[in-house]
């Protein structure tokens, strides 16, 4: 699904918040549990450190803490929000909502909310949904989160998988503009096809049992996931600088998933951006899924890597497969 904004009205990223867990887990510590090597997994992933959640931390602790941060830099009072998204596949439980919590903690009285799943492009499917009711004038002021405890789902027997994820959250609060800024196009899509090659087989209806068996562990197949993303990440953000009547060479800065660091300099090379061009947090923080856009997005701007004026595009794939772009004017 491709989406170009109407001209009038279009909804602005205000403000942006993100939040990390305090524990690091290093390369190093993986080597003492699993066989593998620092040198192995910097090779093939880029990543050196990621972020795992206390025990008492549950997804919505970690939004709660992000959204606040985003609140507090867009200068955005609890009861001005309208709607709040949280995307995520690690919800705190499968009843109520994660949304719940986080309306609750917040005090948003104002606010409906919901989760979104679309795994690591749930951010951007997040704000692609909350910006339609700005568009449409229904409501002023959205706050999408995307949060994730990953370290939950891992398998620390599978070498292959269990060094990648890292636990965090990332937020922004959406509000209407009319000044020609804004998020000026959307390119979403979704493969199902493809559902099998990034899951966590058990499930509610599908199948349930004992949650420490390997049904409940993530599962990829990486080389295939690999393949995909460099071809979905270049192709979705193309189409979203063409909606906006846009070219690859108008692009001032581009915020990728951070999943590999091979995907994201492929990606970057088949666009022909320069590395300065763009953000890298793989290192510190290995691939917290939605979050990951949304950290990143919050860092560059808090590192003025990104200014107002600037042509800004996010990307991402995920599992369904999913994949989607945006691009905005900040």
């Amino acid at each position: 699904m491709s989406h170009m904004k109407n001209e009038g009205r279009r909804a602005r990223i205000i403000g942006t918040g993100s939040y990390v867990p305090e524990r690091i887990m290093t390369n190093q510590d993986f080597e003492k549990i699993v066989d593998t090597s620092d040198e192995w997994i910097r090779a093939r992933t880029g990543i050196v450190e990621r972020r795992r959640a206390a025990d008492w931390q549950a997804s919505s602790d970690l939004a709660i803490e992000a959204a606040r941060r985003a609140m507090s830099k867009a200068n955005v009072a609890p009861e001005e929000i309208d709607l709040i998204i949280c995307g995520t596949i690690t919800p705190d439980r499968m009843l109520p909502s994660t949304a719940s919590y986080i309306q609750r903690e917040l005090k948003a009285v104002n606010a409906w909310a919901f989760d979104l799943a679309a795994a690591c492009s749930g951010f951007i499917y997040g704000l692609a949904v909350g910006s339609q009711f700005i568009e449409t004038g229904r409501y002023r002021t959205v706050l999408m989160v995307s949060t994730e405890i990953l370290s939950r789902l891992i398998d620390y027997t599978d070498r292959g998988t269990c060094v990648l994820f890292g636990d965090g959250a990332g937020a922004a609060i959406l509000r209407t503009c009319e000044d020609g800024s804004g998020l000026l196009s959307f390119d979403l899509g979704a493969d199902g096809n493809g559902a099998d090659l990034l899951d966590v087989s058990g499930g509610v209806s599908r199948l349930t049992g004992d949650t420490e068996s390997a049904q409940h562990h993530i599962r990829m197949q990486g080389n295939e996931v690999f393949k995909f993303a460099v071809r979905a990440m270049e192709d979705s953000i193309e189409k979203a600088l063409r909606l906006a009547g846009l070219d690859k060479s108008d692009l001032d800065f581009l915020i990728p998933h951070q999943a590999n660091l091979r995907i994201i300099q492929a990606t970057l090379k088949r666009l022909g951006l320069p590395p300065e061009k763009s953000v890298v947090n793989i290192d510190r923080y290995g691939n917290m899924s939605g979050a990951s856009v949304a950290v990143a997005l919050d860092e560059a701007l808090e590192q003025k890597l990104i200014q107002p004026g600037d042509c800004v595009g996010i990307v991402a794939f995920g599992g369904g497969l999913t994949w989607g772009a945006c691009v905005m004017y900040l």
